[in-house]
């Protein structure tokens, strides 16, 4: 249990060096971006043909947006939260004429001062089907 506390110490140490470093903005926009892959905020994404200024799509909703994964190239993953356990997730292809761009609906609170860290359990410590009943 003291290796656990003394392993964290350093880890804490370094999230209050770059906490230091960063903006105040820089702190709030990654805070707000941690709160959008969390589904915590309403966003409408919006894909338009840009040469006719036709909308092609719109998707509102608590969705992450996501473009920086080599394989999507050309291409923006959306992924959305319909229920408490359901979520779809579309792909969509962008061109030389097709563009989109993403609005947060509403303003939600977050902190400049501290760095969000979000530990899921679940990713941590795998799914275990261990079965109780002796001789199977």
């Amino acid at each position: 249990m003291k290796r656990r506390k003394l392993a964290t110490v350093p880890l804490a140490l370094a999230t209050l060096m770059l906490a230091a470093c960063a903006s105040q903005a820089d702190v709030a926009s990654k805070n707000l971006s941690k709160a959008a892959e969390q589904f915590e905020v309403y966003r409408r994404v919006i894909f338009f043909n840009g040469i006719t200024d036709k909308y092609l799509l719109q998707i509102d909703g608590l969705c992450s947006v996501e473009t920086d994964k080599a394989w999507l190239a050309g291409s923006l993953e959306v992924t959305c939260k319909t229920s408490p356990t359901e979520y779809k997730k579309h792909f969509l292809g962008l061109s030389d004429n097709v563009s989109f761009f993403v609005e947060q609906v509403e303003g939600i609170a977050v902190s400049e001062y501290r760095y969000r860290v979000i530990f899921r359990p679940d990713q941590i410590v795998p799914n275990l089907d261990l079965d109780t009943e002796l001789g199977k």
